[in-house]
């Protein structure tokens, strides 16, 4: 356990390590002609990292959520060599994660390195309408991703959450608004640096857009990004539940706007969720093989339209949970501090503790309070 717990503090401390940098190098040019200010910045920058390691992530009352999140020291950490996010073993397990947008359109189908990614985040970013997907990669190296869409507001949040480098194409005015007043670190395919993304012409554009792991990583690097992964991780279970579900109950619907509308059918034998989209297998292009979830939740959230065209998800604050996973289904919360972009989205059981992720996939659909699931 102190091994485990010693791992997590030291990627908390790398993470900091790495923002004080940032930080000196900052306070240099603001106070090069006021050497007081100067120090006294980095004598307060230097009380921050002697107290960080003891602090408690906290939810503010007047949320109306949880008053504490547990601490982050007491919480047992990682194994080693296994992704912080889907708890599966692998070479990259402390690459730091980079999330990707991805197209939802019918004539982008079948995505590019879709089955690779160890998370998923999926909203409407038009409300009653098109859907959009952010797919985090820690452990996949798919050599081709895509195709790749603009940036919304919504999502950012979430990247910031899980430590994550935000890639790609353009973005809205509430995005890029964010992004480029340094909100991240971000890759923006209109700006393109060290080729990190390219077109094919089977293809039409605007979907023809497309990168790999390797261009994104060596984009990264030559940006000057950190590499290593800050972020702590969720917690899984140490192994699948023998018993499978014995209710009869295998598919799950999601009642986003046709063609946008997903199932996920359960396979007892695999012990994951098939996705369907549109009614048909959704194939990942790369490996030509149906995407499978190890790990379903319903992040219920409140929306409202802005400009007529774009959809504002409450993505911070907290509200109700669904967790599929082993054949069953619970109830529980999520939770993500307000006043803290880069806090970490948790879910909650319904008795407070941190949900145990099933080792693999995770997809988190983003649902508004009028839609309605299914579980059949």
């Amino acid at each position: 356990m102190r091994k485990k717990i010693n791992r997590k503090i030291k990627r908390s401390q790398n993470l900091w390590k790495n923002k004080i940098r940032s930080g000196i190098a900052q306070a240099r040019i603001f106070c090069k002609e006021n050497p007081i200010i100067f120090i006294g910045l980095i004598l307060f920058i230097g009380f921050l990292f002697l107290v960080q390691e003891k602090r408690t992530i906290s939810i503010s009352s007047s949320d109306n959520l949880a008053a504490q999140v547990l601490n982050t020291e007491a919480r047992g950490a990682l194994s080693a060599n296994v992704s912080p996010i889907s708890g599966l073993a692998c070479q990259d397990y402390d690459r730091r994660p980079i999330a990707v947008m991805l197209a939802n359109d019918p004539v982008t189908r079948p995505l590019s390195g879709l089955k690779d990614a160890d998370l998923v985040f999926e909203m409407q970013v038009v409300q009653d309408s098109i859907t959009r997907l952010m797919a985090v990669y820690v452990c996949g190296n798919p050599a081709e991703i895509g195709s790749f869409r603009s940036a919304r507001h919504s999502f950012i949040p979430l990247a910031m959450g899980i430590d994550a480098i935000y890639a790609h194409w353009g973005g809205s005015h509430f995005a890029l608004d964010k992004l480029n007043a340094g909100i991240m670190d971000n890759i923006d395919a209109l700006r393109n640096p060290f080729s990190a993304f390219y077109r094919t012409s089977n293809i039409a554009a605007p979907h023809n857009g497309f990168s790999s792991m390797e261009r994104l990583v060596n984009s990264a690097t030559k940006l000057g990004y950190r590499s290593e992964n800050g972020f702590e991780g969720y917690e899984h279970l140490s192994v699948a539940a023998d018993q499978r579900s014995s209710t009869g109950k295998q598919t799950i619907k999601i009642g986003y706007a046709p063609p946008y509308n997903v199932e996920y059918r359960y396979d007892p034998e695999k012990n994951s969720y098939l996705r369907w989209r549109g009614g048909v297998p959704e194939i990942d292009k790369i490996s030509g093989q149906q995407v499978e979830a190890k790990n379903v939740v319903i992040m219920w959230a409140a929306s409202e339209e802005l400009e007529g065209q774009y959809n504002n998800v409450e993505v911070e604050g907290g509200d109700e949970a669904t967790i599929y996973r082993n054949g069953e289904v619970g109830s529980g919360t999520w939770r993500k501090n307000k006043k803290d972009r880069e806090s970490k989205l948790y879910f909650f059981d319904d008795e407070g503790g941190e949900i145990e992720f099933v080792p693999g996939q995770i997809w988190v659909e983003i649902i508004e309070p009028e839609k309605t699931v299914t579980w059949d």
